[in-house]
């Protein structure tokens, strides 16, 4: 996602574009997730909290965030980086920042689905944040409050005046938050509309291409290599997600990187029409109607990439679903039934976005965690906006690629 609508702004603008692509562009995690766009996702993971909450579920299996240990040194590093992160003050000072570029990524994706036609089912219907517990609920008031404080829409609704917005739906819920500012879609038809598009617009998609090297010299990248060809251009783009590490390596620059596996599956029969998204606070599982069905999504392992599937953890969004909703009696689905991908998780939790220092014709976009679909069109306006030399649409100084350096 960050990478294709890189692609799109930069082409539009006009230069020439090739994307590289590892896989066959089918199944990577811009395609699972949950299709939320959530300008109130203004806290960053690296939180106060995160790290008692994240040790008791350490002990769960199915628990919504695991760190599996490792004397792994890259995993050692990156954890003592997200522990000095996990502050107040940097909660408050990456605040506005994650707002303004959810907020800009909103506009710009109803600008795209204006200007080119594809058709994703981007809807504004807000998400609701479900919640049971009176500790949750107090979170979650002060969260409004500082929502609202930072300009966006979000109402406390109790459990009736949650029950009206789909009176067909039961609930077992103390309270909710309606944040109106957010919007959901389909992230499969939106994949597949936009490299139609690219591509249909003369961006040239190589399918199959890993890199395997980067020349360079004189401060400047030079050229990119795959298996079987080589490339030069004027400017190039990192947007390698969660295997970004490697890829910059080849650079010498270190980005501090780990992937985050998570889960989704589809249910194609619900029992009962939802119009609006939720996330059920505290098991950390995201709900989200599409094209007639609905997605149930959830979990962070952060770890090594890997292709096993955890089914304890898809378990645990199971049976955490009709807590909330008790109409909602999902089976467990079968193991080939079940999506995973990686999202590229900073130590920080903010992604990294604009150009390098040490290398002035090369831009970094990636480490976007779980919001890599909300942040694709303001990731790529920005990359746009450094690529020509203009003035940044926004502020974009606290995603600087090389903050770790």
């Amino acid at each position: 996602m960050i990478g294709l609508f890189s692609a799109y702004y930069l082409h539009k603008s006009g230069w020439e574009v090739d994307v590289l692509e590892q896989g066959d562009l089918t199944d990577n995690c811009s395609h699972g997730n949950a299709g939320m766009v959530t300008p109130s996702h203004f806290v960053p993971l690296a939180s106060p909290g995160m790290i008692e909450q994240g040790i008791r579920w350490m002990f769960n299996s199915k628990s919504p965030f695991y760190v599996k240990p490792s004397l792994n040194k890259e995993l050692i590093s990156w954890g003592l980086k997200f522990v000095k992160s996990a502050t107040k003050k940097h909660v408050d000072r990456s605040a506005g920042g994650l707002r303004d570029i959810a907020m800009l990524s909103r506009d710009l994706y109803h600008q795209f689905e204006k200007d080119t036609a594809v058709e994703f089912g981007l809807t504004d219907n807000g998400i609701l944040m479900l919640f049971k517990s009176p500790k949750v609920e107090e979170e979650e008031l002060h969260m409004v409050e500082k929502a609202t404080n930072l300009g966006l829409d979000a109402q406390y609704l109790t459990p009736a005046e949650c029950r009206k917005l789909q009176p067909d739906i039961e609930l077992d819920i103390l309270g909710a938050v309606h944040y109106h500012c957010d919007s959901h879609m389909y992230p499969n038809k939106l994949m597949k509309g936009l490299v139609k598009y690219l591509e249909a617009e003369g961006v040239r998609i190589h399918r199959n291409s890993e890199v395997t090297g980067i020349a360079h010299g004189s401060g400047k990248i030079t050229a990119v290599s795959t298996r079987d060809k080589e490339f030069t251009g004027d400017k190039f783009l990192i947007a390698t997600g969660s295997w970004s590490p490697g890829v910059t390596k080849l650079v010498g620059l270190s980005i501090p990187l780990m992937p985050g596996k998570g889960y989704s599956f589809m249910d194609h029969d619900p029992v009962k029409k939802m119009t609006i998204p939720s996330i059920l606070c505290e098991a950390r599982v995201a709900i989200t109607p599409m094209n007639g069905s609905i997605r149930f999504g959830g979990t962070m392992e952060v770890g090594k990439i890997n292709k096993l599937i955890n089914m304890n953890r898809v378990k645990g969004i199971v049976e955490s679903v009709p807590k909330y909703f008790p109409d909602f009696k999902l089976p467990v689905p079968d193991e080939k039934d079940v999506w995973f991908g990686f999202r590229p998780v900073s130590p920080d939790g903010l992604p990294y976005i604009g150009m390098s220092s040490k290398y002035k014709n090369l831009g970094i976009a990636t480490g976007h965690a779980m919001i890599g679909l909300a942040l694709g069109p303001a990731t790529g306006k920005l990359i746009a906006d450094a690529f020509n030399e203009e003035k940044p649409v926004m502020d974009a100084g606290i995603f600087a690629p090389e903050r770790f350096q």
